[in-house]
């Protein structure tokens, strides 16, 4: 069976004027509870910016209620966004054989390809993208642009700096809202050489190409990231919703000047639950094309215990999860998906040492 790239590519879908039977979308399993595709709602995510004297608070307060806001003023120089957006347009205007040169192996995330959540969705997703999470992408970068990759792969690690320092920042201010600080996490202060330092970070590029008939599509699926956080860029072209179970499906509108920012599992798991990840999705539409860059800011690599801050349990209370490690975690979520959390969650009674993964 050809995969994603190549029905996309190679199968020149998006000159089609009706969507094929294999991208037609309905209800599936993974969070059927929700709304359907339709049911959207006209409101916003919280807007805050950084350099506001309550950014604390600020911060938190759109944690706890949405899980997901946008950001003004992080930092992040615009000709640098600019030039990552143009990287990605450029990487996906390629011929299908180009783009395929630098696909991800069976075994890697690594290089073009799918989405990593698409096995557990029966249909395909009207996207394609790119991951990069160590050197490898220079290799792929080699093989795209033989003559350019040396630029190229600069962009990419200025790009991975500035997002690691806002992602730190980040960190630092919503634990702040909680009381708590980054000493407060055992491996956060271990030493650099240790395999083990704070975020881990990964960055996806993604393409969500004009679709003949969008209101039948879906560009990705829903899910939350197996994260800390994940930081968004968008191109002008809006498509990202986020799901709050007061107010149904919201799409995020992109404004100049902005990052969007979703919670992960992974800071779920860290404030007790205090703090939630996001249900979020990708649209399409039938008369732009969209670009996103998304940089996955993950836990400590290696074999290090997450669980949840102690200062944030208290000493009468008790810790909602598990202490679990990066790698365990996306394991796990990889069997049960949107069933993950509740997988390593102490109050579960399946959760029994002889049933869990």
């Amino acid at each position: 069976m050809p995969s994603l790239a190549e029905e996309i590519c190679i199968g020149n879908l998006v000159s089609l004027q009706t969507l094929p039977d294999s991208f037609t979308w309905k209800l599936t399993t993974a969070y059927s509870d929700l709304p359907p595709s339709s049911a959207t709602v006209e409101e916003s995510i919280p807007v805050v910016d950084l350099s506001d004297p309550d950014v604390t608070t600020l911060l938190g307060n759109a944690c706890k209620t949405w899980g997901a806001f946008q950001i003004a003023n992080h930092g992040v120089p615009q000709d640098l966004l600019d030039d990552i957006e143009s990287l990605s347009k450029t990487l996906f205007d390629m011929p299908a054989e180009r783009k395929l040169e630098a696909a991800s192996s069976d075994k890697g995330v690594s290089g073009y390809g799918e989405p990593r959540i698409s096995p557990f969705f029966e249909k395909k997703m009207w996207s394609e993208g790119f991951t990069i999470t160590d050197g490898s992408y220079h290799n792929h970068f080699l093989t795209l642009w033989p003559h350019d990759h040396t630029n190229y792969c600069g962009i990419i690690e200025a790009y991975k700096a500035e997002m690691e320092k806002l992602a730190t920042r980040l960190l630092s201010c919503i634990l702040g809202s909680l009381g708590v600080t980054v000493d407060d996490i055992e491996w956060a202060h271990m030493p650099e050489n240790s395999e083990s330092k704070v975020g881990f970070g990964a960055i996806r590029l993604n393409h969500y190409p004009v679709c003949p008939e969008p209101e039948r599509a879906m560009g990705l699926a829903a899910h939350t990231d197996s994260t800390m956080l994940t930081i968004l860029h968008q191109s002008n072209t809006g498509g990202l919703q986020v799901f709050r179970e007061e107010s149904g499906w919201v799409t995020v509108e992109p404004a100049p000047g902005t990052l969007e920012v979703n919670i992960g599992d992974l800071f779920h798991i860290l404030s007790n639950g205090k703090i939630p990840s996001v249900v979020h999705r990708a649209k399409v539409n039938q008369t732009r094309s969209r670009i996103s860059i998304a940089y996955l800011w993950g836990g400590p690599a290696g074999d290090v215990k997450i669980a949840p801050i102690s200062k944030i349990v208290g000493p009468v209370g008790s810790s909602l999860f598990r202490p679990v490690t990066w790698k365990e975690y996306l394991q796990i979520k990889s069997e049960v998906f949107d069933k993950a959390l509740d997988a390593i969650r102490t109050d579960n009674p399946s959760n029994s040492p002889s049933n869990v993964l």
